[in-house]
């Protein structure tokens, strides 16, 4: 297939996936499932691009297995959290602010179905190199295990701490969280230079390269760090406010003291 015809079966597959998000969300109230499914969609892109793809048999079954991986337990963790949980603050207030306009929400879940198929360009070139070189599967192995590793950590310790009542409407400062205000994020933004070793030695390898350059403006300054520190100045205020004033955005760093 070509790759105009597999970015197209990509954005359908993730299209058909948001359009049943969006139902549930219409019946539960709740657009947190956008999230969910938007992991989901990778993990089936990842898997899609490395069974069409022309290049050799290892990068596209490692290509399999790490965007599988990585999206099947980001895609589960989050759908744990929606569907244990009240709307997400973000999703609440855009709710206030559109007044429940049903067009507004499927363009945003449509939108989505985009941004999977945008992702999906460095499965793309890695599923197209013919000829990877030792040491960058390896480099690519390692930095995988990293951070699915310290994103699965971080994402467990925001948990613990938020499943303990005394620390409600409080900041979490313990583990990876004391040195970065968002490692979570840092770890998916890591991983995207999985595919960038892996499609070294591809013709596509620039489109590999967009994969971690893309991540680094959505997570900064569109949909990821502002609108999460939005939300969380409205619930912690002060507290957030001081650990915005102590501790690194993204790159975990130690922390400074506060004045």
């Amino acid at each position: 297939m070509s790759t105009p015809g597999i970015v197209l079966l990509v954005w359908c597959v993730a299209a058909v996936l948001q359009t049943l998000g969006w139902i549930w969300q219409k019946r539960r109230r709740n657009a947190g499932i956008v999230d969910a499914l938007w992991a989901l969609g990778l993990a089936i892109a990842a898997v899609l691009c490395a069974a069409l793809g022309q290049g050799a048999v290892l990068p596209r079954a490692l290509l399999a297995f790490c965007g599988g991986v990585w999206g099947l337990r980001l895609a589960w963790h989050l759908w744990r959290r929606v569907r244990g949980e009240a709307e997400d603050g973000r999703y609440a207030q855009l709710r206030t602010r559109w007044h429940e306009d049903q067009r507004k929400w499927f363009a945003f879940f449509q939108f989505q179905a985009g941004l999977v198929a945008l992702f999906a360009l460095p499965f793309l070139a890695v599923a197209s190199n013919a000829d990877p070189a030792p040491q960058w599967i390896v480099a690519a192995l390692a930095i995988w295990i990293i951070s699915v590793a310290g994103e699965a950590l971080a994402d467990r310790q925001l948990a613990t701490f938020r499943a303990d009542p005394a620390q409600r409407g409080r900041t979490c400062r313990v583990g990876l969280w004391r040195y970065s205000r968002h490692p979570n994020y840092f770890f998916e933004w890591l991983h995207w230079f999985t595919y960038v070793f892996l499609a070294l030695g591809s013709p596509s390898v620039r489109l590999a390269a967009a994969g971690p350059l893309v991540m680094y403006v959505f997570l900064r300054w569109l949909s990821g760090i502002p609108f999460t520190e939005a939300q969380a100045l409205r619930t912690r205020g002060d507290d957030y406010r001081d650990y915005q004033r102590t501790t690194s955005m993204l790159l975990p760093w130690f922390p400074r003291r506060s004045p």
